[in-house]
């Protein structure tokens, strides 16, 4: 039996055409589906079936995909779901608000479906890998538990997208060094998705609007480091 058979992956997309061809490409991956064709859907079908990944297209009736998105971020049931934006839109400037939002990857159509299922089973892959270590990251009044994927800035506690609690999590595993935007990059994304440099640029600006200026600083020119002062 196949070891993904206990993820569960959400297809949002209001072409039934597409819908059949991804539902059958994942489940012959062995992943359980479930297929809706608008954001309104999605989101109601995403707190019943809490999905490990979501595919998501962005222009759909009713409710597009990047407001789907933010819906979907803030459901706590969610807060370790994958999303992926698989879309016909390939202007920049959407690519950067899907990112904006919360996605985890940013795929232009037309699908292809080996390549399709390579990016997703990479993206798991990356989400299973785990250090051992158990121990609490805590500066000044901030606190990061890797364990719960929880964030604590005095005596309340922080929500943060997968994405920016792990280049949180990262920069601070790793103060006072300095890192670039393509180290984080690959650090956090990998080398196997494609996003701008601006993506890394924007989930630190949504960071420090959450705990705070006082720990990621900028150096110019180089790139960010976290300071333990």
């Amino acid at each position: 039996m196949s070891s993904t058979t206990s993820k569960k992956i959400l297809v949002v997309d209001d072409e039934a055409d597409i819908l059949e061809l991804l539902k059958y490409n994942l489940k012959k991956e062995g992943y359980l589906v479930k297929t809706v064709s608008n954001g309104i859907d999605a989101v109601e079908t995403a707190k019943d079936f809490c999905p490990d990944l979501v595919l998501l297209d962005i222009m759909m009736p009713h409710q597009d995909g990047v407001e789907t998105c933010r819906q979907l971020r803030e459901l706590p049931e969610l807060e370790n779901t994958f999303i992926i934006f698989l879309t016909a839109r390939s202007e920049e400037y959407s690519e950067i608000a899907a990112f904006d939002i919360g996605a985890d990857d940013y795929i232009t159509k037309p699908i292809k479906p080996r390549a399709l299922m390579s990016r997703i089973g990479a993206m798991f892959r990356r989400g299973e890998v785990k250090s051992n270590d158990n121990s609490l990251i805590a500066v000044g009044d901030l606190t990061i538990d890797k364990t719960s994927y929880t964030i604590m800035v005095k005596d309340r506690k922080i929500a943060l997208p997968k994405k920016e609690f792990q280049l949180l999590y990262f920069l601070a595993q790793n103060p006072d060094k300095v890192f670039s935007r393509d180290d984080l990059l690959q650090n956090i994304w990998g080398t196997d998705v494609y996003v701008l440099a601006r993506t890394v640029d924007v989930h630190i600006r949504k960071v420090r609007e959450k705990i705070g200026e006082g720990y990621i600083r900028t150096v110019k020119g180089v790139g960010y480091k976290f300071e333990m002062n």
